[in-house]
């Protein structure tokens, strides 16, 4: 049986999803993943030699429900996502720097950026797999897992909002300096990515830049089952 094409990430606009990103404060990019591949990913999330530590969320009060790391090597879907999207988002990630007027910025390679990672003594990988049951929630969280960082992480709903789940919305919220926290709803459709903010980013007030605080999380599950793929970028100590 010929083995089947990883997905390109090539026919996107990227200038647009960068725009987004910036403007908004999230990025959308559909269908990435087809039927088959998301379904490839959740039959992973039964084999344990996948995955480096299972965490049950209630025990932790991070919300109801479980999410899984992976261990390296990754499998090659994820690790090819993960390289792909991260030589996408390293410009938009410096341009985030640029305009918070950090000194920070982020190589053009994830192996690079790894590297860097190691050296801070952050190895183990961060991607993940997240399973939600009726009930289940996800608290608002940032993705932070030791002081080098990289600005920008991604995930992709593997099953079908309707069909297979109801609730279960990806949440989004921003804290502006001196204003109310704003909340964005996503309903992203299966296979889709979305990109967004590990923790800060800039956005523009009436005297120039300012920083946004970011958190993320998912609304309780009616019905059904919520797969997820989590990319993030930076290793954990």
């Amino acid at each position: 049986m010929p083995q089947r094409k990883l997905p390109s990430l090539n026919d996107y606009d990227w200038e647009a999803i960068e725009e987004d990103i910036l403007s908004q404060g999230y990025g959308r990019v559909p269908r990435v993943l087809d039927l088959a591949r998301c379904k490839e990913l959740i039959a992973l999330y039964d084999h344990q030699a996948s995955f480096r530590k299972r965490i049950v969320m209630e025990q932790h009060n991070f919300g109801l429900g479980e999410y899984s790391y992976f261990s390296y090597p990754l499998p090659k879907i994820v690790a090819h996502l993960r390289t792909e999207l991260y030589r996408r988002l390293a410009p938009i990630a410096n341009s985030f720097m640029h305009a918070l007027r950090s000194q920070l910025s982020y190589p053009p390679t994830l192996k690079a950026f790894q590297n860097q990672c190691w050296k801070a003594g952050q190895t183990r990988p961060t991607p993940l797999m997240l399973r939600y049951d009726v009930g289940g929630f996800n608290c608002l969280h940032r993705d932070l897992y030791g002081e080098t960082v990289f600005p920008l992480q991604a995930m992709i709903v593997l099953n079908h909002e309707g069909q297979d789940f109801k609730g279960g919305e990806f949440v989004l919220v921003e804290n502006r300096p001196r204003q109310q926290a704003r909340a964005l709803v996503l309903h992203p459709n299966q296979g889709d990515l979305v990109i967004f903010p590990v923790s800060d980013r800039p956005i523009q007030g009436k005297r120039g830049i300012l920083r946004a605080s970011m958190r993320h999380g998912v609304s309780p599950i009616v019905s059904g089952r919520r797969w997820v793929l989590g990319i993030i970028f930076h290793d954990a100590i």
